[in-house]
């Protein structure tokens, strides 16, 4: 599903190249759940912004489901992120003056993934399917942190992609609500989505099937583990 191959990616700075990832070979299977922890500056972010064709690897290829990213152009890259890649951020990225309906419906929009007459029945699908239903006319401002954190994995579903990036997720959400994405994520990987999480949290690792760690850019442990049974 994922193949990463020798990546190396380095960032220019007053004091010369600046390695941010080295010898990162890595492969994913298809359904897993995939926890990348490390500190801040180990290149979580940046592994993150590669596998979402955000950025390019200096050097090394970067495969993901068939599709040879390293060698797309950016014309590509982005319809191919559009169509492929589903990403929830820690902070939700909810457009404020869309409703929830209409956020999830942004992302079909953009690369014309449905016919515009079944795109609001598929956002409200969605948003049934993540518990959240009934705020599909609401405004961001008037949904909790973990209602709004639901609408954004809806809105990452939107055009059903091949991998779920989620960087922090439950980084802006209380103990409890984190507890019920996490669940709501395992629900997700159980239907079979592949889902990579960025995120410094045990409780969150603890639901993954493997965490990967990452030191000074380079891989230092890779570990499967069985993931907590969850149901939301």
């Amino acid at each position: 599903m994922i193949n990463l191959r020798d990546i190396r990616k380095t960032y220019p700075s007053p004091a010369g190249a600046f390695v941010a990832l080295a010898d990162i070979n890595l492969v994913i299977q298809r359904g897993e759940f995939v926890a990348i922890v490390g500190q801040s500056g180990s290149g979580k972010s940046t592994l993150l912004n590669l596998l979402a064709g955000i950025d390019h690897p200096s050097s090394g290829e970067i495969v993901i489901d068939g599709h040879a990213l390293h060698a797309l152009s950016e014309k590509s890259l982005s319809l191919w992120r559009g169509r492929s890649v589903g990403i929830v951020f820690q902070f939700f990225q909810l457009l404020p003056t869309l409703t929830a309906a209409e956020n999830v419906m942004l992302p079909m929009d953009f690369v014309n993934r449905w016919p515009k007459n079944e795109r609001r029945a598929r956002a409200l699908a969605l948003l049934d399917r993540l518990g959240v239903a009934e705020q599909a006319d609401k405004l961001p401002s008037a949904l909790s942190g973990g209602q709004q954190q639901r609408v954004a994995v809806a809105r990452a579903l939107a055009n059903e992609p091949a991998i779920l990036l989620a960087d922090e997720p439950t980084g802006n959400l209380d103990s409890r609500t984190s507890q019920s994405l996490l669940a709501l994520l395992v629900d997700l990987v159980h239907d079979g989505q592949t889902v990579v999480m960025v995120t410094h949290e045990h409780a969150a690792m603890r639901h993954a099937t493997r965490t990967i760690t990452l030191v000074d850019g380079r891989i230092v442990e890779n570990e499967s583990a069985c993931a907590e049974p969850a149901h939301v």
